[in-house]
């Protein structure tokens, strides 16, 4: 299940795309005629873990924002803690952080890049990376403050126990056993864990929970 950021309503993953599309809460507030803008043209991008789809959200890309932006956005909501390089791979194409021979920049706006249908993805970290799959849903028109990527809709956090007493909700999770689906742990269990606390990262709301230094 996630959560509408517009309207605050839950919906299942299949769903969520299909309520989007009619939903008119949110950024609809009525303003004085003096300060009413356009609407901006954005794509609506669904992204999810590649390897860990129960993370997945929605969001609103201004069409004619820089790729860099998107980078930017994905990196503050799921991904960032030291700095790695990043890069998105779309039809066949290379767009760095970092360019290195054959891959270009990200300064290319999305209008360029996407269109209805476009399917791409993207990796966070070329040592322990973290890689996402995105699709764009459709074409809408959204308030987008100074071209700004806007967040529609985002999964609740998926609810894992303890491994090791098996009933409290695990807080805590081992970066030395996460690669191998384990060292899920509520904060009393990781105490005892063979490892050591010190292992341990604060398990959070993101498909690179576990990884590197990621803390949220």
């Amino acid at each position: 299940m996630g959560k509408c950021a517009l309207c605050g309503d839950a919906f299942g993953r299949a769903s969520m795309a299909r309520h989007l599309s009619t939903c008119r809460a949110g950024g609809s507030e009525p303003v004085p005629a003096s300060e009413k803008r356009p609407l901006a043209a954005c794509f609506h991008i669904a992204i999810e873990g590649s390897y860990a789809k129960e993370y997945w959200m929605h969001v609103a890309a201004p069409v004619a924002a820089p790729l860099r932006k998107l980078d930017a956005f994905l990196r503050r909501t799921w991904l960032e803690c030291c700095r790695h390089m990043s890069a998105f791979e779309i039809d066949g194409h290379r767009y760095a952080s970092a360019p290195m021979d054959g891959e270009s920049n990200m300064k290319a706006p999305l209008s360029n890049l996407f269109e209805v249908g476009t399917k791409f993805n993207y990796e966070y970290d070329y040592g322990s990376t973290t890689d996402l799959a995105l699709k764009v849903v459709a074409l809408c028109d959204r308030n987008s403050p100074k071209g700004a990527i806007q967040l529609l809709a985002v999964n609740e956090a998926p609810r894992i126990i303890c491994q090791r007493c098996g009933k409290q909700a695990a807080s805590l999770i081992c970066t030395e056993c996460a690669s191998n689906g384990q060292g899920w742990f509520c904060a009393g269990c990781a105490l005892a864990h063979d490892c050591g606390e010190e292992m341990c990262l604060p398990v959070v709301n993101s498909p690179r929970v576990g990884v590197c230094g990621y803390t949220g």
